[in-house]
Formats: structure tokens, C-alpha cells, sequence
């Protein structure tokens, strides 16, 4: 049985939670391309790896939470929180540690 696009955003959610970058990479495409919230740009699952292996060392606690899902055909709107902390030189302290509402938008190929 094929999975839907929402099961694949949140296995995705699921791998990024687990800090499983291999999990992530296995599930983007060649071609991965992401977009943050400034729209800049990376392209390419060998990068995402890299910037995947380089966010989880600068915030070893980072999770995201998709409190809603909606999906149209192939795109997927996940609504919810994104929270971690800032590691600096090593040590995780709390004033270090934010937490936002954030949404993401997945297009499954």
C-alpha cells in the first residue's frame, strides 16, 4: 500500500525529531530543494545532509510538533511549534532555548 503525502511529511517530522539524518535523506528526492522562512535556498539532497548534520550539532535538542495537517493531492501544510537550543560552545542553558509556532509546507514527489 502506497503512503500519502501527509505520512510522508510526518515521517519526516519523525526523522527530524530523532535527529535520523540518514533517515532524511533516504526520504528526499535528488533534487531536494528547501526554503526557510527567509526564502533562501539549498539545493540538494547532499547539502540538506550536511546543513541537517550542522543544525543538530548548533541545537542538540531541536523538535518540531505538527499539531494539524492538511493536504491537497501532493502538498502538505503542516501547522505547529519548532523549539530547540542554542548550543554555543558545548553547553545547552536555558536562556539559550527558544520555542515558536511554525508552519511548513512539503511537496511530495
Amino acid at each position: 500500500m502506497a503512503r500519502s503525502a501527509t505520512d510522508i511529511a510526518l515521517a519526516f517530522v519523525e526523522r527530524i525529531n530523532r535527529h535520523d539524518v540518514g533517515g532524511l535523506v533516504a526520504l528526499m528526492t535528488e533534487d531536494h530543494r528547501f526554503v526557510d522562512g527567509l526564502g533562501q535556498e539549498v539545493r540538494s539532497r547532499e547539502q540538506m545532509e550536511k546543513g541537517w548534520l550542522g543544525y543538530f550539532a548548533w541545537f542538540p535538542d531541536y523538535s518540531i510538533h505538527a499539531d494539524e495537517a492538511l493536504c491537497n493531492g501532493n502538498v502538505v501544510a503542516l501547522f505547529g511549534t519548532a523549539q530547540g537550543t542554542y548550543a554555543g560552545k558545548g553547553n545547552l542553558i536555558a536562556e539559550n532555548h527558544w520555542e515558536i509556532p511554525a508552519a511548513w509546507k512539503a511537496v511530495v514527489r
